[in-house]
């Protein structure tokens, strides 16, 4: 199926040599920790209804701070700190302004002593008076607060005495008790009367609903949500859109989920709306996310599309009536990028955040003619938007002010904010951080795809000189490598004189819809094509040296390494963190079964043929790469049992291999010196396994 001359047939085995193959459990090492810039991260921009204000919070070691920054004089020295009673040893984090501006609700770790250490609560900064005062007592997570329209409460996701945050990407909890009953964190939305402080559910997490995101209709009657029944973590990819109507208390709601005594916004429901795996239109078997009203609350819009984790949303934008009595229709048919966020400009127009081949981009599209109009598509440029909670939200007020957090291959991460002709930086955290490695966009067209990528070069470059090349795989599939300064969650390989190339093969987020779907049922093939034929095109333009190049990947990208080093031998090393080396033991191992059948077409249990045939385990006695194999002890989305898969098949083959197991952590890795020692066990492994020529 390959082109390369080294490339295996998947069906012909070779012989292999013996190598060394050592088990560690994070050992730390002698070697020193690669250097990479400590970005300090900005989150959480919002304008403030006039577009005269802009809060946002930095992600401290200690704790996030709570900024306001003056839009006309964004003199750091000026800016002002929120935090209850001016205390400096907690968290302040999350703002949302009030619809009238006048008030900043936010999360904070500074509660009173009757809380429990490190909860999160509700908490009120007064514009008028500059008082801060506490609104929740609540025992539990809490996540994307929003206003009610008319401003006097207060709804955000919550659930109650969680221990953990209902994400797959978090360390699973121990697998004890009675498996998928005990211990599971279930979300719904909970209210508060911003005058009286009382509570109680808005729509209450149940084991048939465990709600993912929400939004108040225009005039606060009605909530969209998206939900699915517990766990949460496993069934966002089966999803389904509902409404749900609002009451006020002692309008005696039919389920009595409202005390007799509330004065806030409470509910009866839910209706349902939408049903993704039962619509006849192209959205059968897809997600959805993000939830949006028209202004004259007749219509709701959602992006729509293959997604394979919740939170990094992409697709097209869809719209569908509220009344739910017809099909959905999509907004954006064949668009070239990956609309990733939308918001309502009028009844008949919607914004977008589009990701296309590197670049952001602001297109509208008019809802009724579901065509581009033209000359809106403002181009922010190859950046990357950094958001919390919803993959590259901006916020925007009605006189066309934005805030948003920005980053390039040039710049950290800051805060930009006002009108999209005059934006400025309002935050100067990373200025500091200069890359002097250069970094550009690489399109290359394969297979009749055009296919598109980054290369960095090394630090110092001298075009006289050959370099070896690490080539980097994102995860997803459903996602992409964007254009963001290198932070110190990973090797900064240019840093130590390798080139660094990140391609975005097909299944990728930013080259249309049909892109992203072209690797269903066909995982390890097509895409690595696309890879191989990347590195092609940067071979024949850059002074690579071949046989020093290396493949490393996280999470699909750690799937693709270890299906690649079955497939070719043209990498000389290779290191996969949380991969999948067998997708028939995978799919009866991992907390997030559900995302499988839209990328295979069917169950393990229905079609086992489309799993074998792209898991690595099938090809294994092809492989003789050294292969590095790193996973969290924890992770529930791609779990530790599938690395002692691979490493136990290589180290039975006598293939060089090593597997380090991190402790405690999930998919995502938390402990600072469980990323130092990656990465330094990362760079020590193809530093020997790919030795500089003698020359």
């Amino acid at each position: 199926m390959l082109t390369q001359s080294d490339s295996l047939s998947p069906m012909t085995p070779r012989l292999i040599s013996a190598a060394a193959t050592t088990l560690l459990l994070a050992a730390s090492l002698p070697a020193q920790t690669p250097k990479s810039p400590h970005l300090t991260l900005p989150e959480y921009a919002q304008s403030s209804p006039d577009g005269t204000t802009v809060a946002w919070a930095l992600k401290q070691p200690e704790g996030s701070t709570l900024h306001l920054t003056t839009l006309a004089d964004p003199d750091p020295a000026k800016e002002r700190l929120i935090a209850p009673n001016g205390a400096t040893n907690c968290s302040n984090t999350a703002p949302v302004w009030s619809p009238d501006g006048n008030t900043l609700a936010f999360t904070s770790t500074c509660t009173s002593k009757q809380e429990k250490p490190g909860q999160p609560e509700l908490f009120l900064w007064s514009r008028a008076t500059g008082e801060v005062k506490q609104l929740t007592h609540v025992t539990g997570s809490i996540d994307q607060a929003a206003w009610s329209p008319d401003g006097k409460s207060i709804a955000f996701l919550f659930v109650e005495n969680a221990t953990r945050k209902a994400s797959p990407l978090a360390a699973e909890d121990p697998a004890v008790g009675v498996i998928a009953e005990d211990n599971i964190e279930i979300q719904g939305v909970y209210g508060i009367d911003v005058t009286t402080g009382k509570g109680s559910w808005l729509i209450p997490a149940t084991p048939d609903m465990h709600v993912y995101e929400f939004a108040y209709s225009p005039n606060g009657s009605e909530f969209a949500f998206i939900g699915a029944p517990a766990p949460g973590e496993n069934n966002w990819w089966i999803a389904k859109l509902y409404i749900m109507q609002a009451l006020r208390g002692g309008d005696h709601p039919i389920d009595g989920f409202c005390h007799k005594d509330s004065r806030f916004i409470c509910s009866i429901g839910p209706h349902l709306i939408l049903d993704p795996t039962t619509t006849p239109t192209a959205l059968h078997g897809l997600q959805i996310a993000v939830p949006r009203w028209s202004p004259d609350g007749k219509r709701i819009a959602f992006i729509g599309g293959l997604m394979s984790d919740q939170g990094f949303t992409g697709g097209d934008v869809w719209a569908i009536n509220a009344d739910g009595k017809s099909p959905p229709f999509d907004v954006t048919p064949n668009i070239d990028g990956t609309p990733t966020f939308e918001a309502w400009l009028d009844d008949h127009k919607i914004g977008m955040v589009e990701y296309r081949r590197g670049h952001i981009l602001l297109p509208d599209y008019n809802v009724d003619a579901q065509t581009y109009v033209p000359n809106s598509a403002g181009d922010l440029g190859e950046i990357a938007l950094g958001s919390e909670p919803i993959h590259n939200a901006m916020s925007f007020t009605e006189f066309g002010q934005f805030a948003f957090i920005k980053s390039s291959f040039t710049q950290g991460p800051e805060v930009w904010a006002g009108d999209l002709a005059a934006l400025k930086q309002i935050s100067h955290i990373n200025d500091a951080f200069k890359p002097t490695q250069k970094t550009e966009s690489i399109e290359w067209v394969n297979e009749g795809f055009h296919v598109q990528g980054w290369l960095t070069y090394p630090a110092n470059y001298d075009p006289k000189k050959k370099y070896p090349l690490v080539v980097s795989v994102h995860g997803g599939p459903s996602g992409n490598a964007d254009p963001a300064m290198e932070s110190d969650r990973s090797v900064n390989w240019p840093e130590h004189g390798y080139f660094l190339f990140q391609p975005n093969p097909r299944g990728s987020f930013g080259q249309g819809e049909k892109f992203v779907q072209a690797n269903r049922k066909d995982f390890g093939y097509g895409d690595l094509r696309d890879i191989l034929a990347g590195m092609d095109a940067i071979e024949a333009k850059f002074p690579i040296d071949k046989n020093r190049e290396g493949l490393e990947g996280w999470s699909y990208g750690g799937y693709m390494t270890m299906f690649a080093v079955t497939q070719t031998h043209r990498f000389r090393a290779a290191t996969a963190g949380a991969g999948i080396a067998n997708w028939l033991s995978y799919y009866g191992e991992n907390a997030i079964d559900q995302w499988m059948t839209p990328f295979f077409g069917a169950t393990v249990y229905d079609d086992p043929s489309v799993y074998a045939k792209s898991s690595p385990i099938t090809f294994i006695k092809q492989a003789k790469t050294p292969l590095l194999l790193i996973v969290g002890e924890r992770d529930g989305e791609c779990p530790a049992p599938q690395s002692f898969e691979m490493w136990h098949a290589l180290h039975a083959l006598g293939v060089k291999t090593q597997l380090v197991v991190y402790p405690n952590e999930g998919h995502h890795f938390i402990d600072p010196a469980h990323l130092a020692d990656r990465n330094t066990r990362e760079l020590k492994w193809f530093d020997e396994n790919m030795p500089k020529s003698r020359e």
